[in-house]
């Protein structure tokens, strides 16, 4: 079962949600036992009602798979338990494997966290804990052993010791069933609490929820489809999302597939069907070749499984016949929620019942209304009349109500009336007249913008480039995106331009009426419909401005080469094969499009003056016609095309900046880009038949990124080459790829390198001059024999991938100008020396990289960063700089006493040492008890894993008008704590230094003393639980995952110092910082270097 062992089983995890802790524990109960005593009696009635609750219970015989080392894949899943539970019986110690698994449950209840409930099957707990009777019988046949060790002897006494004193379930005047559900009732209990979630801001919610959870009946054995039907923003995938985090833990396994109607119409069916399959079984390749395929493989793989299934926003029949069909798809107790604006196609697909959400009771949206407009849950004084007003105007609407107090938010009362006048004089009664009082507030250039994003770019990666094309555009959108975000018209998530379909549709809708009977006489077309239709009927007129269309494979359509040619507005034109997403390029027979052009190549009349965008899928002829001249045109993707050769000569397109021709698989070689000199981006991936390069892609000085991955005839470049802004290069899978150009000039903006699966031998001297290189790829080539010594000139190189080069061997001396952080070598019989070589600390690169600091001259070094909210750097402790702020610092003993300690590292996920693991900013420790009763815990330890996005921090607008001085150098972390007594008062600020040479993931740790806590509170002792919120303020950063550890009396675990204290350091400051961190020192005693 997956809900509570791992992470959520989602195609994406929706945006209004509150983030739950998702431990990452594979198994929820590890049931230890003697086969012969139990297995068949209580074991088995225990592990029956554990899975019927949905609760994960690894049983040896149940589990492991054959062939495997039994011993070292039960100790695993040990590891990988939240709970164990050692069911103790007569003959349990005479079971080495028994008492293995105890001993490993111990060490893991004192290092991880593991909770342990011991059964005492009808053995007394006096005689485990002193190993009496049949237990002392037991350990004196082992004593005769001779495989037997005394120290393996002992560590099983302690075990038997120690979970012998710990309050469990015993067997005496019992009834079996009795104690299964006392086990169950404590298991769910632990379970829930740490998945529990509910926002304050979801007003109304949770009587819906209560009456859903009615509907629901989780715990019945039955298979329900329960549709979740209401108008659109009125609240029905929030209330998804709030049932889905309160109960999917309780499945076999869950997933929440939202947005459905706008994923089936970009990716289709199939896509959703593979994402369903991959995210519940945790596959990566699924391979489906069409939508009934892919319902063969639900209904095979699922109908055995409880599962707990949201299909989000579902509006045709097809949705649910591709991904939930019938009942019997499902195993028993399974539970299938849909989300619908059509209640009609929900009672068709024969749900077991319908929840309606209705709007808010006027208390209700008084509230939701205040908190969008001043940021409480009731209006200011001045203000009560005025909104309830509003109130009554959006008739309880959760979406109106938040556009509508959004956009009086921080307005005077003259601006609120004057609203409400333009509201009277405009009286809008559907949800999209509603809507459109945001869009009626915007400014002529807003508005237009808006209209573009809603019929265009809406899902768009807001790279530098669409910045580009929309300033083209006269927007000015580094400030107009901005108006739009904070008018809650757009929003920017994962990168992507994203609006709610109902501002979509409203955007839309407002296009529709510039001509409602002739679409030919509107400024843009989107619908599949509408664009034949002027295309094929010629009506179009000079006012189109833009057009996409997106086209089925399965269609046949003929137009005429003139059919552009009265477009002289024309500024985007977009036409897509819907079948050609995600299908590989080596795979496209099947997927082509039947479009036809009368009389030649369809660009040859069309206007180009003001055209900016410009992409066609298999574009069907096999060059530009000479006529083609689009010097204003920014963006030309020509991806799967059937060109040969783009043109002959020099053609000119001053402007262009992103240029795509992807899978263009009759391609033979690059054209002359000398007219070309704006260009950014250049993406020839799959571009097969491709085999030369023309040379006057040297001259391509903006260039930033070059894509010839699986270019298989590729054989080598220009001799020369100097792309001074080139950052990343793809040259992967050019398994024809011998030669390495030569670099002259300044190439120092190249970070990353793929040359995987090339025919390279070798790289020449100059490779050396790439300074700013900080990945190397050299993966699989096969031919590289000798280690290329340029590569230890790489100052900045952090990352080398030289596996699977069998013919490399030999000593390497790695000790360059740079270090290396991480490296590969897998498959070679390399060594390295000298891997690791830090900047001397005092300069400024040792400053921006980790919280340290030592002097020259032969003083003290030391490790602290201060409580005030700020990271201290000191170079040197002398007696002139002895002043210094810090607190903590005592200069008559050279010794701190820290408050916090934290530090910064490269890693990819949390530990399994840590008590619990959490996707997301959010996590939540337990505190046990059970652990030891006499112990008091004495530090917090929390790591968070994070990303720095670098193409949000290129393209947001707010990024660049960040005004703060340090804002590009740190990464600011905000930690909230609370416990089950409230929220503690304070929160802690701390920053670490943003290491742009990395491509991270990145790792921060805090080690946060009892005593610090002890300032908020002093009631640590009535603590069940510390949970722990961490947020950043930069935009382009992302909390992927958060782990905790809670430090009892004994030395921290050994892996905390490799996780906080960075392995770069000398190691001599490396060994006094793990001393002061394993001794528990509140000092640190000054050491000599």
């Amino acid at each position: 079962m997956v809900p509570l062992s791992t992470q959520r089983a989602s195609s994406s995890v929706p945006p209004s949600s509150s983030s739950s802790p998702r431990p990452r524990w594979i198994h929820d109960v590890f049931l230890n036992f003697h086969g012969e005593d139990t297995r068949k009696s209580f074991t088995d009635h225990l592990y029956t009602a554990l899975e019927k609750k949905g609760i994960i219970a690894f049983k040896d015989d149940e589990k492991l798979e054959r062939g495997k080392y039994i011993s070292q894949e039960l100790l695993k899943a040990i590891r990988e338990s939240m709970y164990a539970i050692p069911i103790i019986s007569k003959n349990y110690a005479s079971s080495r494997w028994c008492l293995t698994e105890l001993a490993q449950i111990v060490k893991c209840m004192r290092e991880t966290g593991l909770t342990v409930l011991p059964v005492f099957y009808h053995v007394d707990p006096s005689e485990v804990r002193n190993q009496t009777g049949a237990f002392a019988e037991a350990f004196a046949r082992h004593e005769e052993d001779p495989n037997i060790d005394m120290e393996k002897m002992q560590m099983w006494r302690v075990a038997l010791k120690e979970v012998g004193n710990i309050s469990g379930w015993h067997f005496h005047l019992r009834y079996e069933s009795t104690i299964v559900q006392e086990i169950i009732k404590r298991i769910l209990q632990g379970l829930s609490r740490n998945f529990s979630t509910f926002c304050k801001d979801l007003v109304g919610m949770e009587s819906r929820v209560e009456e859903m959870m009615n509907i629901l009946g989780i715990g019945l054995d039955d298979v329900r489809f329960i549709g979740i039907h209401g108008m659109a923003g009125v609240g029905k995938t929030t209330l998804a999302e709030v049932i889905y985090d309160r109960i999917a833990y309780q499945f076999e396994a869950s997933s929440f597939i939202a947005c459905i109607r706008e994923e089936t119409r970009n990716r289709g069916l199939v896509s959703l069907q593979k994402q369903l399959i991959s995210k519940i079984f945790m596959e990566r390749e699924i391979n489906i070749w069409d939508d009934r395929e892919g319902m063969n493989m639900i209904r095979n793989r699922l109908c055995y499984k409880k599962v707990f299934l949201v299909l989000d926003d579902v509006d045709k029949e097809e949705h649910l016949t591709a991904l939930a069909r019938s009942h019997d798809w499902f195993g028993p107790g399974s539970r299938i929620i849909l989300t619908s604006r059509d209640s009609h196609l929900l009672k068709r697909h024969g749900v077991n019942d319908i929840y309606k959400v209705n709007e808010l009771n006027n208390d209700e949206a008084l509230q939701l209304f205040s908190l969008a407009a001043f940021k409480k849950p009731h209006p200011e004084e001045n203000f009560v009349d005025l909104s309830k007003g509003f109130v009554k105007y959006a008739q309880g609407l959760p979406l109106a109500l938040k556009v509508l107090g959004s956009s009086l938010f921080g307005r005077e009362t003259n601006a609120w009336k004057g609203a409400w006048d333009q509201l009277k004089a405009n009286p809008n009664k559907g949800i999209l007249d509603i809507l459109q009082v945001g869009f009626d507030g915007l400014e002529d250039l807003q508005k237009k913008l808006f209209l573009d994003i809603a019929c265009f770019f809406s899902g768009e990666v807001l790279d530098n480039i669409l910045m580009d094309i929309l300033e083209s555009f006269g927007y000015y959108p580094y400030l107009n995106i901005d108006i739009l975000m904070e008018k809650c018209l757009i929003t920017i998530s994962s990168k992507r331009l994203r609006m709610h379909d109902l501002l979509q549709k409203m955007g839309q809708g407002i296009i529709y009426d510039e001509s409602p009977e002739e679409p030919g006489r509107r400024s843009r077309l989107w619908h599949y419909k509408d664009v034949l239709h002027v295309l094929k009927n010629n009506t179009e007129t000079d006012v189109i401005e833009g057009i996409v269309l997106n086209l089925p494979n399965q269609n046949e359509e003929r137009f005429s080469v003139r059919a552009f040619s009265k477009m002289k507005k024309l500024r985007i034109l977009k036409i897509r094969n819907t079948s050609l997403v995600n299908t590989s390029f080596s795979n496209l027979s099947d997927k082509l499009l039947n479009l036809h052009w009368h009389s030649g190549d369809p660009l040859r009349f069309m206007p180009t003056h003001g055209l900016r965008v410009l992409e066609w899928s298999e574009y069907p002829s096999k060059s530009l016609s000479n006529s083609f001249q689009a010097d204003n045109l920014i963006e030309l993707r020509f991806p799967c095309s059937h060109i040969k050769q783009l043109w002959k000569g020099i053609s000119s397109f001053g402007s262009l900046k992103r240029f795509d021709l992807s899978g263009s698989q009759n391609l033979l070689e690059t054209p002359d880009f000398t007219g070309v000199p704006s260009l950014e981006t250049l993406d020839l991936e799959g571009c097969t038949s491709l085999s030369k390069v023309h040379k006057s892609i040297g001259v391509l000085k903006r260039l930033r990124r070059l894509n010839l991955h699986a270019c298989k005839r590729l054989k080598s470049f220009p001799n020369e080459i100097s792309l001074e802004s080139l950052e990343h290069l793809y040259l992967s899978d050019c398994s024809r790829f011998e030669k390495f150009p030569d670099i002259v000039g300044n190439m120092t903006s190249l970070r990353l390198l793929y040359l995987v699966g090339t025919a390279i031998k070798e790289l020449p001297p100059s490779f050396k001059s790439l300074r700013g290189l900080s990945l190397l790829s050299l993966h699989n080539c096969k031919k590289l024999s000798i280690f290329p010594s340029v590569i230890c000139s790489l100052s900045s190189l952090r990352i080398l991938d030289v596996s699977d080069c069998p013919a490399l061997g030999g000593i390497q001396d790695m000790n360059g100008e740079g270090y290396l952080e991480q490296l590969y070598k897998g498959g070679t019989a390399i060594k390295f020396t000298k891997f690791f070589a830090m900047p001397e600390f005092g300069s400024n690169d040792a400053r921006s990289m980790q919280e340290m600091f030592m002097n020259k001259d032969d003083s003290i070094g030391a490790f602290y960063i201060g409580f005030d909210n700020r990271i201290y750097y000191i170079r040197s402790l002398n007696h002139e700089e002895s002043n210094f702020q810090t607190k903590g610092y005592d200069v008559e003993t050279n010794s701190f006493n820290p408050k916090v300690i934290c530090g910064s590292s490269l890693g990819t996920e949390v530990r399994e040492w840590f008590n619990v693991r959490s996707l997301g900013s959010h996590v939540t420790l337990q505190i046990h008890p059970n652990l030891d009763n006499n112990s008091k815990w004495e530090a917090f330890f929390h790591f968070t894993i994070y990303e720095v996005d670098d193409e949000v921090e290129n393209s947001n607008p707010r990024i660049f008008k960040g005004s703060h001085p340090n804002e590009g150098h740190f990464v600011e972390f905000v930690y909230h704590f609370e416990t089950n007594e409230g929220p503690l008062k304070e929160t802690l600020v701390l920053r670490a230094p943003k290491d742009h040479s990395s491509v991270g993931p990145f790792g921060f740790g805090v080690y946060l003393p009892a005593k610090w806590f002890l300032e908020q509170s002093d009631n640590l002792d009535g603590w069940s639980y510390i949970g722990a919120s961490v947020k950043t303020s930069s935009l382009n950063v992302k909390v992927k995952e958060c782990g905790a550890l809670l430090f009892q009396s004994q030395a921290p675990h050994s892996e905390l110092c490799n996780t906080l204290i960075p392995y770069g350091l000398k190691l001599e400051i490396r060994r006094h910082l793990c001393c002061y961190l394993q001794m528990g020192s509140h000092n640190v005693v000054p050491i000599r270097f």
